[in-house]
């Protein structure tokens, strides 16, 4: 009897010989083929998220061209008159001056005095922040901070990491040298010096921690969401299915990471101090996430654009083809 011939079970030709020879069924490799493609979908959000940390914490010339538009925006230069003009204010005794003047007459005359003094001190601050030498000054406070950061991060120790104010403070000093009320204000100021502190030394050594993982994972996390999702495409049976699946998951996760970012950043705001601007510290946060936001987005759009197309893209294509075959002659 040959092969191909049909098998008899009791005077019955069976099902099993009617039909045409089948590829035996694998589901290991099924499962290998869904487990991989989780795995790589759950990798992509982590690998931008490192990418994106690793650049701008180790990339100083990065760091500043991300913070460098925020020297023009209206809440941070706000934000730096508000606290230098009240770093001023501070060090101004007045009281002297009024010597001459009744004792009933010094209490009003000291408050009016003091307003006066305090707007123009408001406005020689903002001409300082507005004019055309601040950006320099804001590129340069965050370059020699965004070093430090890097070096703490990078060596022992665990000195706080500080942003220095002490050059637009001293511009501002100059500023008010030469302020034209025939009253030398900087006499009556010590030299002023701000610092904030970015990195209390306690976090240092987790931070440091962080840091190193990152820039360990940083090269190795894409590459391996990217071999997870071509293996799990070249190992599925179905690999338009697959292909569809893989580009809904990428757009979820990447969805959750965006949603994440937003929590985060959310709790941020909500957790400073009351004497911190919000808008500022919004504007500020939103410059140092805004490639990362980007770069999600467009994962994003990629990930639904694979999935429509291999979705929509073979019927759309078996259709035209009937219709050119129907209308040949």
């Amino acid at each position: 009897m040959s092969a191909s011939a049909p098998v008899r079970l009791r005077g019955r030709v069976t099902e099993a010989a009617r039909l045409p020879d089948q590829p035996p069924r694998r589901p290991g490799r099924a499962l290998g083929a869904c487990v991989l493609l989780l795995i790589g979908t759950l990798l992509l959000p982590l690998s931008l998220a490192t990418v994106w940390a690793r650049s701008e914490l180790t990339d100083t010339d990065r760091y500043v061209a991300t913070v460098a538009p925020l020297a023009a925006n209206r809440a941070v230069q706000d934000a730096i008159v508000h606290d230098v003009t009240n770093g001023v204010m501070t060090h101004v005794r007045l009281d002297g001056l009024l010597k001459a003047i009744p004792r009933t007459e010094r209490g009003a005359l000291l408050k009016r005095f003091t307003r006066g003094l305090r707007e123009f001190v408001d406005k020689q601050v903002r001409q300082v922040v507005t004019g055309r030498a601040f950006p320099a000054i804001w590129t340069g406070v965050h370059r020699s901070a965004h070093q430090a950061l890097d070096g703490s991060l990078t060596a022992s120790g665990d000195a706080p990491v500080t942003l220095d104010l002490t050059p637009i403070l001293d511009r501002v000093r100059h500023q008010l040298a030469g302020n034209g009320l025939g009253l030398d204000i900087t006499q009556r100021i010590p030299r002023l010096s701000a610092k904030v502190v970015l990195l209390r030394a306690p976090d240092v050594p987790r931070a440091r921690h962080a840091y190193q993982a990152v820039r360990t994972a940083a090269p190795l996390l894409p590459s391996a969401a990217a071999l997870c999702l071509l293996a799990g495409l070249l190992l599925a049976r179905r690999r338009r299915r697959a292909l569809i699946c893989a580009g809904a998951g990428c757009a979820a996760t990447a969805a959750l990471l965006a949603a994440a970012l937003a929590l985060l950043r959310a709790r941020a705001l909500d957790g400073l101090p009351s004497v911190v601007p919000r808008a500022a510290a919004s504007a500020y946060a939103d410059a140092l996430t805004g490639s990362l936001r980007d770069g999600v987005c467009v994962v994003i759009g990629a990930a639904l654009a694979t999935a429509a197309v291999a979705a929509v893209g073979p019927p759309v294509v078996r259709a035209v083809r009937r219709l050119c075959a129907m209308g040949s002659p």
